[in-house]
């Protein structure tokens, strides 16, 4: 940096300026970030707190890290959290929480960077225009590791963080961490059955034939997004994230009023798709459209049918990333069962500082035997997708690129 900046912590994005944050994250119509991920928009990280889903009350006190110059002009920025527990998260620390507690330690608090509730790989170090990335990354990640030491607290944990970014932390003394997804890679192809086409026969027909068992019984699809996310919509999809979180998780994250605000704010970069019968609504699924990227998140039914699951979340979202022009979709954490319908797998990443020395060595060596297992699954996934044998697959990391 050619100029004195100051990192300070924010808790509430109430008082960071919308336009300011907007201005990194790619929201912003000012912002030259041509990759844009919905995720880090003012609007959706708002929306979480001030519905009451992402507060101190339900484990996620605003930490937000701000890189201002001295004429307080925000030039960088990394969502943040400080956490009593480890829900909602998606790569998982309870055994690490556990051990520690155990043997005398205090794990929680520990500091999160992360969107909440969120899966899904995006940027944690978010840099204006005309700013240094690389050493706006430095800045940002070291600091993170200073706002733990000053904190006293056992961790800080950054999670789905893109490629570019995870040297800056291994740099300051994070330590890398992978896990897998399985995503969607648009090939350039015209339409669903030209994506099909690169598939072996035998998984073709399978999936024409489960794309025709889901919509039997007289089931329809309909996409909503921007006028369409009336609050007549909402209750609905509400109703269905209900019914179906309550049976998975048993105490569903998001509330009533979240779904009203982000379709208030950002109702264009929503897509819901909602599977009809006999003129009502019975099931849906919420995906965030990004710049490039088409994000599913969760879904939910009040009936059941067999392989509606699949068509609703998997292929519908392919469906709208060919007809958009997406580069790929990103269906969420887990679901080997993604494999069979072209979804490919990918690897994930995330970064851990571990204050404590034994803790840390502990850790450490832990990861490294699931590095080792993640590549060595990574390998074994990527031989059974379901395309001919012969086409190209993306290598791991490819979808990253920009």
């Amino acid at each position: 940096m050619t100029e004195e900046v100051t990192i300070r912590v924010e808790q509430s994005f109430k008082d960071i300026a919308q336009s300011a944050w907007d201005r990194l994250s790619g929201a912003s119509k000012a912002s030259e970030n041509a990759a844009y991920n919905p995720f880090n928009s003012w609007a959706y990280l708002s929306s979480l707190e001030e519905s009451g889903s992402a507060t101190a009350k339900t484990g996620w006190m605003g930490h937000h890290l701000l890189m201002e110059s001295s004429s307080g002009q925000l030039l960088a920025a990394m969502p943040c959290y400080l956490k009593n527990n480890s829900q909602g998260e998606y790569v998982f620390d309870h055994g690490w929480a556990d051990a520690f507690e155990r043997a005398g330690g205090r794990y929680y608090p520990k500091l999160q960077a992360s969107i909440p509730f969120t899966p899904a790989t995006g940027p944690r170090l978010m840099v204006a225009p005309g700013v240094d990335a690389q050493s706006a990354y430095a800045a940002l990640s070291s600091g993170l590791a200073e706002v733990a030491k000053q904190l006293g607290v056992s961790s800080a944990h950054v999670t789905f963080l893109p490629d570019n970014e995870c040297a800056s932390f291994e740099a300051s003394g994070f330590l890398p961490r992978t896990d897998q997804q399985f995503h969607f890679i648009n090939e350039g192809y015209a339409d669903h059955d030209a994506f099909l086409e690169t598939l072996a026969s035998r998984k073709r027909k399978t999936l024409r034939k489960e794309r025709r068992s889901a919509l039997e019984n007289g089931i329809t699809i309909d996409w909503l997004t921007g006028k369409d996310l009336t609050e007549d919509i909402w209750d609905q999809f509400f109703g269905f994230y209900m019914d179906t979180g309550s049976r998975k998780w048993g105490r569903p994250y998001l509330t009533r009023q979240f779904y009203a605000l982000i379709g208030e704010r950002m109702a264009d970069d929503i897509l819901l798709v909602m599977a009809k019968r006999e003129g009502r609504y019975i099931a849906g699924a919420i995906n965030f459209i990004g710049s490039e990227v088409l994000f599913g998140r969760h879904w939910g039914c009040i009936e059941d049918h067999p392989f509606l699951h699949f068509e609703v979340c998997y292929h519908q979202a392919i469906d709208f990333a060919l007809a958009k022009g997406l580069k790929k979709v990103e269906a969420g954490a887990q679901g080997e069962h993604k494999l069979a319908r072209g979804y490919q797998p990918v690897t994930t990443h995330s970064a851990h500082y571990i204050s404590h020395p034994g803790l840390r060595r502990a850790i450490a060596d832990y990861l490294e035997h699931e590095r080792r297992e993640v590549a060595h699954a990574q390998e074994i996934l990527g031989d059974h997708t379901p395309f001919r044998k012969g086409e190209r697959q993306p290598r791991d990391g490819e979808e990253f690129d920009g």
